[in-house]
């Protein structure tokens, strides 16, 4: 492996001065190496709308169809707000995406290190050693991909809005595969998420993951909860789950707050994997941080860039197989973290430091 070829796409507000960040540290961790960062930065999101008129030019897909991944920012913000829903950044860049390149599974850690617990909303007694659960989600299907989705004015005089929840047996045992490769490399405990005493696609979902697992993975611990069971028991008790699995709409809330209760945004990463491979017989995959633009921080300097870092180490192991790499930049932001090294979102009245102070911490831990 001479090179590594991925796409840049920083998007929107502190989206470019994360992703500066986290080429800085890329650059310094590949430098023994002998591998070769190739990539190549495109528009996409809010800046992309006001440069080309369109979220997701046919320019930036046609480099990310020439890559081998994508490293991706974030995007969206209050100056694209007022434009209509399918044309919004995220709707209109994000979920294009995954759909264009089958980007059915995503993976985000839900890490908490133990020095962080006051970072979390919970009583530290609830976590004293911090947290550490895998969140998989559905990525493709389900009510945010179903057809017809459409809003129509009625002959009474009423409007209707219509979204449609479709699952098929193969979307669930394609996910379900993903869950057993995971939970095979941690601790074999697997909980999958569904609302099936509601919805015909989770009494599908349940049935399907119940046989699935019970014949490809039979020494598993399988269990199930209903997603406002599941909601309830992350607040309560996070670590009772080692890695949770869940359909499209309900993996983005659960994410979401385990995003928060694992203290910032700030620190969470995630992959989105497809079934085809790139030409290191690799998954090809969008790599991203859990949190958004964040406009009240935006320009300041002052975004923590642990997220976004921590995205492009996923990038080198799940898309190139630099587990090393991967693992040597992982291990110097716990230690710059664990050391006291913080911006504002985890300083809890220490002295906060800024994004490139950050960065430049990270570099020399590593």
């Amino acid at each position: 492996m001479e090179s590594i070829k991925f796409a840049v796409l920083s998007g929107d507000l502190i989206g470019p001065e994360v992703m500066s960040a986290a080429l800085e540290v890329l650059q310094e961790a590949m430098a023994s190496s002998g591998i070769q960062l190739d990539f190549q930065e495109a528009d996409v999101g809010g800046i992309a709308i006001d440069r080309h008129g369109s979220a997701l030019p046919q320019a930036t897909l046609d480099l990310c169809s020439q890559s081998d991944a994508i490293l991706f920012g974030s995007v969206g913000g209050p100056k694209w707000e007022s434009l209509p829903p399918q044309e919004q950044p995220e709707r209109a860049s994000l979920l294009p995406l995954r759909k264009h390149f089958s980007l059915f599974a995503n993976l985000r850690p839900g890490l908490l290190f133990k020095e962080l617990t006051q970072a979390s909303p919970l009583k530290e007694e609830r976590i004293p050693d911090g947290i550490d659960i895998l969140c998989i989600r559905e990525l493709t299907g389900g009510i945010y991909f179903g057809q017809p989705k459409e809003t129509t004015s009625l002959s009474d005089g009423d409007i209707q809005a219509l979204d449609t929840m479709v699952y098929r047996k193969s979307e669930i045992e394609r996910i379900a595969d993903v869950a057993i490769e995971a939970a095979n490399s941690r601790n074999k405990r697997l909980c999958s998420v569904d609302k099936a005493n509601v919805l015909e696609t989770s009494v599908l979902w349940r049935q399907v993951v119940t046989d699935y697992i019970s014949k490809k993975a039979p020494d598993i611990e399988l269990s199930h909860l209903y997603v406002d069971n599941a909601a309830m028991q992350l607040v309560s008790n996070p670590n009772q789950f080692d890695v949770l699995f869940t359909e499209n709409m309900f993996g983005d809330i659960l994410s979401d707050e385990m995003a928060v209760i694992c203290g910032s945004l700030g620190m969470l990463a995630s992959a989105s994997l497809g079934k085809s491979k790139n030409k290191h017989n690799k998954p090809f995959g969008l790599y991203e941080p859990a949190g958004g633009t964040a406009p009240d921080i935006a320009g300041k300097g002052i975004a923590n860039p642990c997220a976004q870092i921590l995205s492009a180490a996923l990038m080198l192991r799940f898309s190139f197989g630099l587990e090393a790499i991967a693992t040597k930049i992982e291990k110097a932001i716990k230690k710059t973290v664990t050391g006291g090294t913080r911006t504002g979102d985890i300083a809890f009245g220490s002295k906060a430091v800024s994004t490139s102070e950050m960065t430049a911490a990270i570099i020399k831990n590593l």
